[in-house]
């Protein structure tokens, strides 16, 4: 993988938008409640991230699977806890 201007480029995007997860995520699991957060957006998101992850696979295109599998994991996450406390 050459790490040229566009592939840095998505990287930094990818890295940005997967790390906006983390408060999120540490605030549901400190609080043990995700009220605050749609289930509906939540699944929608999941199977956008997936079809994105499958996307970059097909093409082959780092920057896009890395982000988009830790954003899915970061997302499912969220989801788990969603179901989980049951708010």
């Amino acid at each position: 993988m050459s790490l040229d201007g566009v592939t840095l480029l998505g990287l930094l995007a990818g890295t940005l938008t997967t790390v906006a997860f983390f408060p999120q995520l540490l605030k549901t699991w400190r609080s043990k409640t995700a009220a605050d957060v749609s289930l509906g957006m939540l699944v929608t998101f999941c199977i956008g991230v997936f079809l994105w992850l499958v996307y970059g696979i097909l093409l082959g295109a780092m920057p896009i699977i890395l982000a988009n599998v830790v954003t899915l994991v970061l997302a499912g996450l969220i989801l788990a806890l969603k179901l989980r406390y049951g708010d």
